[in-house]
């Protein structure tokens, strides 16, 4: 009888919990379908720009490099931590840009020099420019990427400050997730696209077709400014605002001007010292790369005591998961290569883009579903498990080359992503100060940079080594290659763990006084 009384009392709590989640789901959901029409604008250049051409472009961009371009693996992994570290390093710069001018004019500023990096992208591809290093080509194609960095470098920041301005409590942190999964949509949308396009365009654009894909994306990236330009209005954007993010004119005219000149002076002996570098080859030149590095940085901090990097807490929080960020790094890096490769002859292998952006489609539907189920979970807790969940998976292909062990890990180290990410972009942008949602959305992404750029710098070793072309004729090892990565990858969940008693507490009351904030600011102006 005890036995049943318990499974009755547990059956209910059961049932309870299943009707409030789904209470919890429609209302959250109601509101982001009733959002803003500003944030739908957001929307559309999220899923296209940053999503479907973005990742698109990410996927096939080692092939280009490869058999258009005539790179090699090492070189090309080089151009990716120029492009996708680039692009996060951009953002401590261009991240504030939002806060001056505006999301809806930064956001379109953003977008145009993408357009323009597609054009000379694909321009590149289809003309016979010479290949290799030191080609016309490969120049050409070193200035397109540096445009759209710039370029994505602003928009990110920009949208994300968006969801902020047009959202609140109670929609906040499905908005947040929203963007993250659309954009994910998106990804996966490229993954249907380009295979048809590329197999459709191999004799207009040889040798593989993927300048007809690039060519695709220029003009699908048109079509999105046009398209949220119309839609992102300055009445639009003035209606949808619920959250004043951007400093009054009084506020901006109150702030004294920092004088930065020592600070230039250092950081341009910092630049010189790498150009001496790269030209003499001389590892001398890391000695002062470093001391000025170290110093730019310390004047420039020491001379802003609200920076986020002067909190130790934080900059060791958002460091720490550089480990684990690396699996993101490998999804365009290795992921591609190692399916077109590894699975060379088979379906899997022959619709390589498809397969690579299946993790994606899975962030789309998930994100949503995590944020609603764990909204009011411990922040670091949810740190903690999600990167754990993301991590142990890469070992699934250290054990074996099969479509059901890579399927396993898409899928399981999805959910792990689904977890973790959103809730910390969602925590970096509560706990900025007014006016400082792009900055703290810029320094909170400066991790992600260096995870790029050295993931770059050793990929394309590790495939030649591991993983090297079949037409090379050499042997294949990547169960060695994914065992390292996922010892790698480790180091993130354990870190968190030994660190709990540190900075867990503090993390968790900073979400939760940032979200009680927001929620204040909506009560006073009735949003």
């Amino acid at each position: 009888m005890a036995d049943d009384c318990a499974n009755t009392n547990q059956e209910v709590t059961f049932k309870a919990a299943l009707k409030k989640t789904w209470q919890e789901t429609k209302e959250t959901f109601g509101g982001v379908i009733r959002a803003p029409r500003a944030l739908w604008g957001i929307n559309i250049a999220d899923i296209v720009v940053m999503g479907l051409t973005y990742f698109g472009l990410l996927t096939v961009l080692g092939k280009f490099l490869s058999e258009n371009a005539g790179l090699s693996d090492v070189h090309a992994g080089w151009i990716y931590s120029f492009l996708t570290g680039g692009f996060t390093f951009a953002m401590l710069f261009l991240g504030g840009v939002c806060d001056k001018i505006g999301v809806r004019k930064a956001l379109f500023a953003s977008i145009i020099l993408i357009v323009v990096g597609y054009i000379a992208l694909s321009v590149a591809g289809t003309l016979n420019l010479g290949m290799g290093i030191g080609s016309p080509m490969f120049y050409l194609i070193l200035a397109a990427l540096f445009v759209m960095v710039l370029g994505n470098g602003m928009m990110q920041p920009s949208m994300y400050a968006g969801v902020k301005q047009f959202t609140n409590e109670k929609t906040s942190a499905v908005g947040y997730a929203m963007i993250y999964g659309l954009m994910n949509l998106g990804a996966f949308l490229a993954g249907l696209v380009s295979p048809f396009v590329r197999r459709g365009s191999v004799e207009a654009f040889p040798p593989n077709g993927i300048s007809g894909v690039l060519w695709v994306y220029t003009g699908l990236s048109v079509l999105a400014l046009f398209v949220t330009m119309a839609i992102l209005t300055k009445r639009t954007v003035e209606k949808s605002t619920l959250t004043q993010i951007n400093e009054s004119r009084e506020e901006l005219a109150a702030r004294k001007k920092i004088p930065m000149f020592s600070t230039v002076i250092l950081g341009l002996a910092a630049a010189v010292s790498l150009l001496l570098y790269v030209h003499t080859k001389n590892n001398f030149w890391y000695l002062p790369l470093a001391g000025f590095g170290v110093i730019a940085v310390w004047d420039f901090l020491r001379k802003r005591p609200e920076h986020p990097f002067r909190d130790s807490k934080f900059t060791f929080f958002i460091f720490i998961l550089i480990p684990v960020q690396t699996l993101f790094a490998h999804q365009w890096l290795t992921i591609p290569y190692y399916i077109d490769r590894a699975f060379a002859g088979t379906a899997v292998g022959n619709n390589f883009e498809f397969f690579s952006n299946i993790n994606p489609i899975l962030i789309f539907f998930l994100c949503p579903m995590v944020a609603v189920l764990t909204s009011r979970a411990n922040v670091y807790r949810m740190m903690i498990i999600g990167t754990l969940v993301m991590a142990l998976p890469t070992f699934f292909l250290a054990v074996g080359t099969t479509p059901f062990l890579l399927m396993s890990y898409i899928v399981l180290m999805t959910i792990g992503e689904a977890m973790w990410q959103p809730r910390f972009l969602q925590f970096a942008a509560q706990i900025a100060p007014k006016g400082k949602t792009g900055v703290y959305m810029g320094v909170a992404q400066f991790p992600w940079f260096l995870t790029k750029v050295v993931t770059g710098l050793y990929s394309g070793w590790f495939l030649s080594r591991y993983c090297p072309n079949p037409e090379l004729g050499l042997a294949m090892k990547p169960h060695t290659m994914w065992f390292i990565y996922g010892l790698i990858a480790l180091a993130s969940p354990i870190a968190l763990i030994l660190t709990k008693r540190w900075i867990g507490k503090d993390m968790h009351e900073r979400a939760m006084a940032g979200a009680a904030a927001c929620a204040k600011t909506c009560e006073e102006t009735g949003c």
